[in-house]
C-alpha cells in the first residue's frame, strides 16, 4: 500500500477525530460548508457562463486559426513548433478547449515527438488564467484585477516559451 492511497481516509480521519475531541457537531459544519459552496457557485456562475461563451465565440470565429498564423513566424524565431500555437493561445482562455487541442497534438503526432513534448510540458506549466481570475475573483467579488491579469500572462508566455526550451535542453530537438 501506497502513501497516496491512505491520505485522503487519514485527513478525513484527522478532521473527525479533531472534531471529536473539539466536541463540534461535525455534520452540521459540513452541511453549513455545502450550503456555503452552493451560494459561492452561484454567484460565479454569470461570469462563467460569460467566459464559456467567449471561448465558444473565439473558436468558432476563425480567429485562433488567423492568430495561428500571425504567430508562427515568432514561434519560428523562438524555436518553438507552430503546431502548439493553438495550445499557447487557448490555455489561459479553457482548460477543456485546451484539453482537446493537447489531445490532437498526442494523436497527430505522439507523446514522445518534440512536439507532443513541448505540448506536454506547456500544459502542465501554465494556467487558466482567464477562467482562474474569473471564477475566484468573481467568489470574492473583486471586480478591479489591477496587475492579476498582466502577471498571470506574462507567466504563461514564460511557460510557453521554456516549454520548448526545457524540452530541446533534456531531450534534443527530435
Amino acid at each position: 500500500m501506497s502513501i497516496g492511497t491512505i491520505i485522503i481516509p487519514a485527513v478525513m480521519s484527522a478532521i473527525i477525530i479533531y472534531g471529536l475531541v473539539k466536541k463540534v457537531d461535525i455534520f452540521e459544519c459540513f452541511l453549513e460548508g455545502a450550503k456555503e459552496g452552493i451560494g459561492t457557485s452561484v454567484s460565479i456562475m454569470p461570469a462563467l457562463i460569460a467566459l464559456m461563451t467567449c471561448v465558444g465565440m473565439f473558436k468558432a470565429s476563425g480567429i485562433l486559426d488567423i492568430l495561428t498564423h500571425a504567430l508562427a513566424p515568432a514561434a519560428r524565431l523562438l524555436h518553438m513548433p507552430s503546431e502548439i500555437i493553438p495550445l499557447a493561445i487557448l490555455r489561459p482562455i479553457s482548460g477543456s478547449g485546451a484539453m482537446v487541442i493537447f489531445n490532437n497534438i498526442l494523436n497527430d503526432y505522439g507523446p514522445d515527438s518534440f512536439i507532443g513534448r513541448v505540448a506536454s510540458v506547456l500544459e502542465g506549466s501554465s494556467e487558466t488564467t482567464f477562467y482562474t481570475i474569473a471564477v475566484y475573483y468573481g467568489a470574492i467579488k473583486v471586480t478591479k484585477t489591477r496587475h492579476t491579469l498582466a502577471a498571470g500572462l506574462s507567466a504563461d508566455l514564460t511557460g510557453f516559451i521554456m516549454s520548448a526550451v526545457m524540452v530541446t535542453f533534456f531531450f534534443g530537438n527530435i
